[in-house]
This record gives C-alpha cells, structure tokens and sequence, in this order.
C-alpha cells in the first residue's frame, strides 16, 4: 500500500504574499508550478549564453514589434506563475509594471534546455499548451536542435516541429522574419 503525502497548493497571490514577507526573496531561484513552489536548476554558462544570444537576436530583429522579457514570470492562471527564459510580449505602454503577463499577452514563450529537457517537455510545454500560449521553442542545447510547438490544446499541443542547422523557422506571429537554427544555437 503507497502512502500518498498531504500537498499545500498555492495559489499566484499567496506566492506574492510570501515574497512581500520576506518568507521568499528575488533571490530564491523559485518558480510556481500547478500550485507548488519548484526551485529551478542553477543556470550554466552554456545556459546563459543561449539565453544571451537569443535576447539580442529577439531585440535586433523585434525591438519596435515586441517586449522581450529574459527569465521573468508569466502568470498563466491562478496556481501557476512560471519564469520562461525568453518571452516574447504584446508592447504595453507600462512594460507590464501593473501586473505580469497573462496568456493573451504572450507571443512566444522560449525554454533554453541542457539538464531540464525532459521536465521542460513534461510539466511546462503542457501547461503552456493548456493555459493557451500560442507557440513555445525548446531549445535543446545537447541535441542542437529547436522543437517548436504550436495549436495549444488541453490535451498538449497539436502541431510539433523539430529544426536543426542548417534550417530556418519564424516566429507564428511574425511569419515575414526568418531566424536560421544557427543563429538561435551560436
């Protein structure tokens, strides 16, 4: 017979809460998943650099289109708050300083991944697919390639693509820009 463990869920505003009091800090490298505060994996220098190219590739290219927001929270509903590591925004006149961005906010939403591939494509790319985000890029670091998901569903999104060098891709809502893989992966 399994044991089955008590759980206290979270709600977004009670998170907030526990940062205004002190209980977690900016420093506390901690997300809110589904109800549950996970702590993220420590970045790498690998991790950054991808993070850092694709920033100055969205800002190049995108700059008067977009705000690019780099590793910060996107409220999806009421119990989940994740940190993307790019996320590509409808321009708001306040650069979101009212509140954080909501799913009809969100263009694109990028999660750079070495040692989080397998979580990334579990937990986050579905719960972006059922919160409505129109189109997410994993970027698998180890296997050099971009999975590219788009036509979010409750059951997970219906269309995946794979890119690899040598190959281009667009972002869905600015299909007149053409990215190549090599530029996204250095």
């Amino acid at each position: 017979m399994s044991v089955q463990l008590l759980r206290r869920k979270f709600t977004v505003t009670q998170y907030h809460q526990m940062v205004e009091a002190g209980i977690l800090t900016e420093d506390d490298r901690v997300e809110l998943i589904r109800g549950e505060i996970v702590e993220m994996t420590p970045i790498n220098r690998r991790h950054s650099a991808h993070v850092n190219r694709l920033n100055e590739l969205f800002i190049l290219r995108l700059a008067q289109l977009v705000t690019v927001g780099v590793q910060n929270p996107v409220e999806l509903n009421d119990s989940s708050e994740p940190q993307p590591d790019i996320s590509l925004l409808r321009r708001k006149a306040d650069f979101y300083e009212s509140g954080h961005p909501q799913p009809e906010d969100i263009l694109l939403l990028v999660e750079v991944a070495d040692t989080t591939v397998e979580s990334d494509r579990q937990i986050k790319i579905p719960l972006y697919a059922e919160n409505g985000i129109i189109e997410v890029w994993l970027i698998d670091i180890n296997e050099q390639c971009i999975e590219v998901y788009r036509q979010p569903s409750p059951d997970g999104y219906q269309n995946m693509q794979r890119f690899v060098r040598g190959q281009s891709l667009s972002i869905l809502a600015f299909p007149e820009i053409i990215i190549s893989v090599d530029e996204v992966l250095g």
